[in-house]
């Protein structure tokens, strides 16, 4: 039996995509949020003991004991905040740039700077002392 050149190309291409790795796309979950810069600066704080935060997708971060965390603006969920003594990302099957955003006393979420987005999280009580900056 000869078989045409068409339905052997077909079969071909489709035993070809069956035969292929499946790669499960995991992705952060995002909302559109806008960053309302203060005129003047907003006080900081430091994190008074660990705080394990579970990510949605499946990865948790350590938000480390003694880290100072400065107000760099508010989002409609919450005020935001970033470090200069860890490195804070949120992870999926991509790595993004993370600031925490506070709100009542408890984590709910990142602000996602390069993407300008919010990615929510269930709240966490943050153990953490006001520290206030000096103004001029």
């Amino acid at each position: 039996m000869k078989v045409s050149k068409p339905l052997f190309t077909s079969i071909s291409l489709l035993a070809l995509l069956m035969s292929s790795c499946a790669f499960d796309l995991i992705n952060v979950k995002q909302v559109p949020a806008q960053l309302e810069v203060p005129l003047s600066p907003g006080n900081s704080f430091e994190l008074q003991e660990e705080v394990t935060v579970h990510l949605p997708a499946g990865y948790s971060r350590l938000l480390k004991k003694g880290t100072k965390w400065d107000f760099v603006g508010t989002t409609a969920h919450g005020d935001v905040y970033k470090t200069k003594d860890q490195v804070l990302t949120v992870e999926a099957s991509n790595i993004h740039e993370a600031y925490i955003v506070v709100s009542s006393g408890k984590l709910v979420g990142f602000y996602l700077p390069v993407e300008r987005s919010f990615s929510p999280t269930v709240p966490l009580s943050l153990p953490m002392q006001e520290i206030e900056n000096d103004r001029p």
